[in-house]
């Protein structure tokens, strides 16, 4: 369901243990159910998951296939 999520953490050359205890605070379990979308992602996940990757939420939803964010609001 989000493959995205999953390729952007194989970019980064991470196993789901490292990514999930290092950029979520999280177990490896609970965050596998986010890239297979057993689970939904939670909305602060998502903007976390943003920020790190420097992308937007849209990208991470598949909604569009623009990486660059839109511009942040001040």
């Amino acid at each position: 369901m989000y493959p995205r999520i999953r390729d952007l953490r194989e970019d980064t050359d991470m196993n789901q243990t490292a990514f999930a205890e290092k950029v979520l605070q999280m177990s490896q379990t609970g965050y596998s159910k986010y890239e297979t979308g057993e689970n939904d992602i939670p909305t602060h996940v998502l903007i976390r998951l943003a920020k790190y990757y420097e992308t937007s939420v849209d990208y991470l939803l598949g909604i569009t296939d623009e990486k660059k964010p839109y511009p942040r609001n001040r």
